[in-house]
């Protein structure tokens, strides 16, 4: 099975990227319209206040992300005692997406420019938030951790830094000097006027601030590590030209290739003590898999650590913030799920669940005496509103409703469905069904198969659903074969069986039709990404089941993926996990033309919708632009949004909005009600 951190190299999942603003909002309303009032689209879609709070280890600030704006990303700094307010971020065209504290009166940050390009990663001090300095600049790199003996000098990878020749390498893992404030700017190469000095001034301060610890390994191509509880280096991991993820585990003096097969097993996270990992055990069809740890030099098991009946684990451990040991784990099944494997947490949390009654309830962060906590709480109709606990005091304070806008009352509850796969499997989906649907008025139905395809659809408020709902439409979220937490019941090769996803989607189709509470004559697919691929694999392959397709970011060819992506196939191991998986092009023709729904155009009897944003780097526009080159060669029916500015999906407020009242104006012309199968 494939490790956490190598899905990401895979996956086409639904990024955001930023364009000029298409239109103007009134975002100074935080309550919701009056009951009587549609709720209009930009508050389903409107960032949201509050993001990824945390604690510092004393528990006296609490940091977080912050809307600025339409679409501008902040950093908040709150003192619990004083109330005391400090921002910074969110201006001009730069925005802050990752925050993570050092120690009680520092933290580092990352800022981009156009949520395009990343800017680099800088140091804040609290009570001098605005006087902010750069540590890295222009250099894609991963924090893989912050050592408790010396907090300012957080460990990252260097993925890609920038040399004097204007190209880029691998750095290794480093430390970053982050006491050492150099006196450089924060440089914006992009600018038109940038200067060559300031190119130069850039890499003298990321000099300054370098100290290279380990290399990277010598073979293969580097895509991810681990360090250990102490913040030593533990493992790492390659993809060699075949495609196959090979683990090192560090010696002492350097990197070990191990026999560890990553197909089998799945890495999680790593242990408590040094050599060990928590992974997903064996795979072994029909058989869910034991979460266990291992200590990798030996090959020994060191016990089971939890066995879901029903679900390979999907989530992520708790740490305790003094000794790091590991006391829980979060993690999702059919709904959201909790385990604490510590007395006293567990004790917590049932003192939480009784405190928000009717909602999920989440541990986020806790300062290191254990009495500050962090809460997160939501429910499917309920966004996220965070809460800080005094443990001493037994006192909860608001911190945030991260969408106060959103009346929970008028969102609609999503209920969870099982259903059988032709080849007998048994996953879920959620049926989300609009305010009156019944079986005496049915309501139409938009299919809506996520993207990734490692990923997978979760129980909880979401957005884009709620969206739909409101308009009229009940939402299907089939969570098909290769949906993370599923990988007990297939094989490796069904979990890349791309053709039978669809198959699986059709199945949960044909499942929620039998409820009755929709109208099976009033049926539309829509998806993003992987998501936008199976909607238009639903047309061509099941032209009398849906209505109408829409598609965002879509992939239609993986032939052309797989050219595309052969150019970057030193930088990223996507090229050669797709060769490995879906095989070679060349080689297989037939198989890339079943699975590949542009060579079917011509069985396409509804319209479709497409979107794309002109500077996706992640799927080629030119993947949507070949679709309706195809679809006005047969005569489809069809409406396009390609929009300059925007990447891999709508980050920009107004083209978010404009996209989805363009959908839904597309889906109600074409899921108007029917007599005797005629359009009305």
């Amino acid at each position: 099975m494939k490790p956490l951190f190598f899905r990401a190299f895979v996956a086409f999942q639904l990024l955001s990227c930023v364009s000029t603003l298409a239109r103007d909002f009134d975002l100074s309303r935080l309550t919701p319209v009056p009951a009587d009032q549609q709720i209009p689209a930009e508050d389903f879609f409107r960032q949201s206040l509050m993001r990824e709070p945390q604690v510092n280890p004393a528990g006296t600030h609490i940091s977080a992300l912050v809307s600025v704006d339409e679409d501008k990303a902040g950093l908040l700094l709150y003192e619990i005692a004083t109330q005391k307010i400090e921002r910074v971020g969110g201006d001009g065209s730069k925005d802050i997406y990752w925050t993570s504290w050092l120690d009680d009166n520092h933290l580092i940050f990352r800022v981009s420019f156009r949520k395009l390009y990343g800017l680099g990663i800088m140091v804040g001090r609290v009570g001098r938030l605005t006087d902010s300095y750069p540590l890295l600049q222009y250099t894609d790199a991963q924090h893989l951790g912050t050592p408790e003996d010396n907090r300012m000098r957080p460990v990252f990878w260097l993925k890609q830094e920038p040399t004097d020749r204007g190209s880029y390498l691998d750095g290794g893992i480093v430390a970053l000097r982050a006491e050492l404030d150099s006196g450089h700017r924060l440089i914006n190469l992009h600018s038109a006027a940038a200067q060559h000095s300031d190119f130069a001034e850039m890499l003298e301060g990321n000099r300054r601030h370098t100290e290279t610890l380990y290399p990277s390994p010598r073979s293969g191509l580097p895509v991810g590590f681990m360090l250990d509880r102490e913040c030593k280096p533990a493992f790492a991991f390659t993809s060699d030209k075949g495609g196959v993820v090979t683990l090192h585990r560090w010696a002492g003096e350097g990197w070990q290739p191990t026999t560890f097969d990553l197909d089998t097993y799945e890495v999680l996270t790593h242990g408590d003590n040094p050599g060990e990992l928590i992974i997903n055990g064996r795979r072994e069809t029909g058989k869910p898999r034991t979460v266990e740890i291992i200590n990798i030099a030996s090959g020994e098991s060191k016990g089971e650590v939890l066995t879901d009946k029903s679900y390979d684990f999907e989530g992520w451990f708790f740490r305790d913030p003094t000794s790091l040991m590991i006391v829980g784990a979060q993690y999702e099944r059919d709904g959201p799920a909790v385990i604490w494997f510590e007395e006293g947490y567990a004790t917590m949390q049932k003192s939480l669940d009784a405190m928000f009654k009717g909602l999920v309830v989440r541990i986020i962060g806790a300062d290191k005496a254990r009495k500050t906590l962090i809460v997160r709480t939501f429910s499917d109709r309920q966004p996220d509103v965070f809460y800080f606990v005094d443990l001493e005091k037994r006192s909860v304070g608001l911190l945030k409703n991260s969408r106060p806008w959103i009346d929970p009352k008028r969102m609609r509850p999503m209920n969870i469905m099982k259903f059988k796969t032709r080849d007998g499997k048994t996953l879920d989906a959620y049926l989300t069904l609009p305010d009156g649907a019944s079986k005496t008025t049915p309501a139409p139905l938009v299919v809506l198969p996520h993207g990734g395809p490692f990923a997978r659809d979760n129980w909880g408020h979401n957005p884009e659903v709620q969206f739909l709902a409101s308009r009229g439409y009940a939402v299907l979220q089939p969570n098909y074969r290769g949906s993370t937490g599923y990988s007990w019941q297939f094989t490796l090769q069904e979990e890349w069986d791309f053709v039978r996803m669809h198959d699986d989607v059709t199945d949960a189709t044909k499942t929620a039709l039998k409820t009755g509470l929709v109208d099976a004559k009033r049926v539309a697919i829509m998806g993003a990404s992987f998501g936008g691929y199976l909607a238009l694999s639903g047309v061509t392959k099941e032209p009398d089941l849906y209505r109408c397709a829409v598609t965002n970011v879509g992939v239609f060819d993986w032939a052309q993926l797989i050219q595309d992506s052969k150019y970057n196939q030193y930088d990223s191991p996507r090229y050669a996990a797709l060769m490995r998986h879906l095989g070679d092009p060349k080689k297989a023709a037939e198989r890339f033309a079943a699975m590949s729904p542009i060579h079917a155009v011509s069985q396409i009897k509804v319209p479709v919708m497409v979107a794309h944003g002109k500077e996706d780097n992640n799927v080629s526009v030119s993947q949507s632009r070949r679709l309706i080159s195809q679809l006005e060669k047969h005569n489809v029916r069809y409406e396009k949004m390609i929009v300059s500015g925007e990447g891999h999906g709508m980050g920009n407020l107004g083209n978010r909005v404009e996209f989805y009242e363009r959908a839904d104006a597309f889906l109600r012309k074409n899921l108007a009600p029917t007599v005797d199968g005629a359009v009305q």
